[in-house]
């Protein structure tokens, strides 16, 4: 166990070294061949007593999990959610054959409901505002010099009245 292991670690510090020496016009398909990965587990219990007396345990120390190819659940991937590590080549149809890890939190009837009573609500509510029509509030409207006495015909030898648009 601890041997496949430091050879699995041996070959990962490999790759990470020889990425720094490869050109940037290459890439890999994956990291690791079927070369480099250690072997499958002993599956007979000859094999399994083996593999034991080699590494000094007991027969109740060593309990194997079954081989379901989901990946190792406690293995540091880099991409957890489909247990892929990078570089790895992914088949065409991936979404076909992930677990669903993440589910939807609301039912569809729900978001649906959510969905159309917002725009319903958002209607109305320009409805009640076509009908009752809101505005800033104004005064009358002021001009400069006099309220515009000279431009709008006023004798220039009189003196215009004084227009006052505010109360103190």
């Amino acid at each position: 166990m601890a041997v496949a292991r430091a050879r699995v670690l041996g070959v990962q510090w490999m790759q990470r070294a020889s990425q720094k020496v490869v050109l940037l016009g290459a890439r890999t398909a994956s990291r690791m061949t079927n070369d480099m990965l250690s072997g499958s587990y002993p599956r007979t219990p000859k094999g399994q007593a083996t593999a034991l007396k080699k590494y000094n345990m007991c027969v109740g120390d060593y309990e194997p999990y079954p081989d379901d190819d989901m990946g190792d659940p406690w293995y540091s991937w880099d991409q957890l959610d489909l247990r892929l590590n990078w570089g790895e080549p992914m088949h065409w149809q991936l979404d076909m054959y992930t677990r669903n890890t993440s589910p939807t939190p609301v039912s569809w009837n729900v978001m649906c409901m959510q969905l159309f009573g917002f725009v319903a609500f958002m209607i109305f509510m320009f409805w009640v505002g076509d009908m009752y029509p809101v505005y800033q509030p104004v005064g009358p409207k002021q001009y400069p010099y006099n309220n515009l006495y000279l431009e709008r015909g006023g004798n220039p030898s009189k003196e215009p009245e004084s227009v006052v648009h505010y109360e103190i």
